[in-house]
């Protein structure tokens, strides 16, 4: 989820050097990056992504020996003519209908989500047995972002109830069903062994919602004091890169990592 200014496309097209194959799961448009393999990450893009970033990830997995399943989600990348259709509601069945295929073709599984890409995860795949999951930026707890928005933009319970949808200056609009489903399925179990890269200047997920989540879930959590939520430019994608390297090789987790200035190479 990101504020309405102006940001860089994630990128339409894969380099040539990148070994890909090109499919439909349930007449959704997916990729899969690298060599055939027993073993797959899956990746779930944040709002405004597209299948294609997987590749920067794909770059680090499919030389350590997996492959990585990319899909487009509702409203986005070849599906952006789409309409009314990024809400969990519709997205869970469809992460639910994708698992099930990568089930049935792979038989070692990982899980790698941006932003909102984490909660539409952990709303569909808290039952599966995951081998890791590694998550950028995330959204963990939605209702609390929701009544965090309403208290920004002076929206009471009162008015969203009464209005059901209001339009606010950047972002999604407030909607009370929207509100609802987040409140009734709060995030209460996930077992999966996972990783957390969380940005210090993160204007999406607060800090103190991702630590708690960590402690309850016991995940690892590295904090890159100089980063922002969406991981986007050349330095911020190389400290992504090095993130997931060494979580893949299962390095010892950390709580603070120490990654260069962020203007160091930037682009």
């Amino acid at each position: 989820m990101r504020k309405g200014r102006k940001v860089k496309k994630s990128p339409e097209r894969i380099a040539e050097n990148m070994q890909t194959e090109s499919i439909h799961i349930h007449k959704i448009p997916a990729v899969v990056f690298g060599k055939k393999s027993e073993r797959v990450y899956l990746y779930i893009h944040g709002q405004g992504g597209r299948k294609e970033e997987a590749e920067t990830f794909a770059r680090v997995a499919c030389p350590r020996g997996w492959q990585i399943l990319s899909m487009d989600l509702p409203e986005h990348g070849e599906r952006r003519e789409e309409k009314n259709s990024f809400y969990p509601w519709y997205i869970v069945p469809e992460l639910l209908s994708v698992m099930e295929y990568v089930k049935s073709r792979w038989t070692e599984i990982g899980l790698f989500a941006n932003s909102i890409g984490a909660w539409f995860s952990l709303l569909s795949f808290s039952g599966d047995s995951l081998k890791q999951s590694l998550f950028v930026s995330p959204v963990l707890d939605m209702s609390k972002l929701i009544a965090d928005r309403m208290r920004l933009f002076g929206v009471s319970e009162e008015r969203l109830a009464a209005e059901r949808v209001i339009p606010v200056p950047f972002g999604q609009a407030l909607s009370r069903e929207y509100k609802e489903y987040a409140e009734k399925n709060k995030i209460v179990r996930w077992e999966c062994p996972t990783e957390i890269l969380y940005a210090g200047k993160d204007e999406i997920s607060d800090r103190g919602t991702v630590e708690a989540f960590a402690r309850k879930f016991h995940c690892g959590l590295t904090v890159w004091d100089e980063g922002e939520h969406w991981f986007h430019t050349r330095r911020q994608l190389k400290v992504l890169s090095e993130w997931a390297e060494k979580r893949i090789e299962g390095e010892k987790r950390q709580t603070d990592g120490k990654f260069p200035k962020e203007n160091e190479g930037e682009e």
